[in-house]
C-alpha cells in the first residue's frame, strides 16, 4: 500500500512553471531518495507532498497517520530546553502529560542523546547534536512517515555516516516510510531503497534505480562501486551535479 502518492503535480512561482508532471509511490516501511541538481525543485516537491506548499496542478495523496519532517537546519527554539524542543510535537497533538517525558526520553535516547542533554539549549549543543534533537523531535510522535529535506548537508563527512546510521537504524525499527532529499548519490544509496532522479527542468520524474539489501546491509566497497556506475556509466545521473539557477520558491 502506498503511504504517499503524488500524481502529476505541478507548482509554478510568480507564474513561472518550475515543477510539471511529478509522479511518484512510496510504500509503507520504505526509504525512497530523490536526487537532482542543485535547483531543481527536490524541495519544493518535498513541502508540497508534506502540505507546507500548495501545487498548481495535480494530486498528493496521503495514506498515512503522521508525518514529521527534518530540514537541513535543525529549526530549534532557541528559548527553550532540548527537552521542550523534542516534547513540541507531542503538545500539540495534546498527548497525555503523564507520558510525555518517557517518550521523549526514548526519541532522545533513540537519536542517540543521553538524558542530561534534554535539560540543556540548542546553544549548548554541537551542530551534530543540534540535528539529533531535530530528529528525535520527528520520531517522539512515533510518525508513520518522514520527510528528510536535505538534512545533513552541512555536516562532515563522519558526522554525516552517523547521521544516516541513525536514520537507517529509525526506519528498520519504526518502520515507517520516508522521502529523503538529498544531492549526494552516495548518500542516497546508503539509506535507500529506491532512487527517483528528477528531471533536469523539474519536468517529471526522469527514472528510477532500485538499490540491492536493505539500507545499513551494504558494505562501504559495493556503495562506492555502484556511486561510480551511476556516475560514470548511467545516463539517468548525468546531470546530477549540474547547477539550476531557476527561481525557486
Amino acid at each position: 500500500m502506498s503511504l504517499l502518492s503524488l500524481r502529476k503535480v505541478g507548482h509554478a512561482f510568480f507564474g513561472r512553471t518550475v515543477l510539471d508532471g511529478i509522479s511518484l509511490d512510496i510504500e509503507a516501511g520504505e526509504i525512497v531518495s530523490l536526487l537532482g541538481p542543485s535547483g531543481s525543485g527536490k524541495s519544493t516537491i518535498a513541502h508540497i507532498a508534506a502540505g507546507l506548499i500548495e501545487q498548481t496542478d495535480g494530486r498528493v495523496l496521503r495514506a498515512y497517520t503522521r508525518h514529521a519532517m527534518v530540514f537541513q537546519e535543525p529549526r530549534l527554539m532557541h528559548w527553550a530546553t532540548v527537552g521542550r524542543n523534542i516534547g513540541f510535537p507531542l503538545r500539540l497533538a495534546r498527548a497525555p502529560r503523564r507520558d510525555r517525558a518517557e517518550r521523549v526520553e526514548n526519541a532522545a535516547i533513540q537519536a542517540g542523546l543521553l538524558p542530561e542533554d534534554l535539560d540543556k539549549f540548542p546553544v549548548e549543543l554541537s551542530g551534530g547534536m543540534r540535528q539529533r534533537a531535530a530528529i528525535a523531535r520527528a520520531l517522539v510522535n512515533q510518525p508513520d512517515f518522514i520527510y528528510f529535506d536535505e538534512p545533513f548537508t552541512a555536516l562532515d563527512v563522519a558526522l554525516k555516516r552517523r547521521m544516516q546510521d541513525l536514520v537507517i537504524a529509525a526506519a528498520a525499527n519504526g518502520r515507517f516510510g520516508a522521502l529523503f532529499i538529498t544531492h549526494d548519490v552516495l548518500e542516497a544509496i546508503r539509506i535507500s531503497h529506491r532512487i527517483l532522479v528528477l528531471a533536469q527542468d523539474g519536468r517529471g520524474i526522469a527514472g528510477e534505480r532500485r538499490v540491492a539489501g536493505d539500507p545499513g546491509a551494504r558494505s562501504e566497497d559495493e556503495g562506492f562501486a555502484l556511486r561510480q556506475q551511476f556516475l560514470t556509466r548511467d545516463p539517468l545521473f548525468a546531470h546530477i551535479h549540474e547547477i539550476d539557477e531557476r527561481t525557486r520558491p
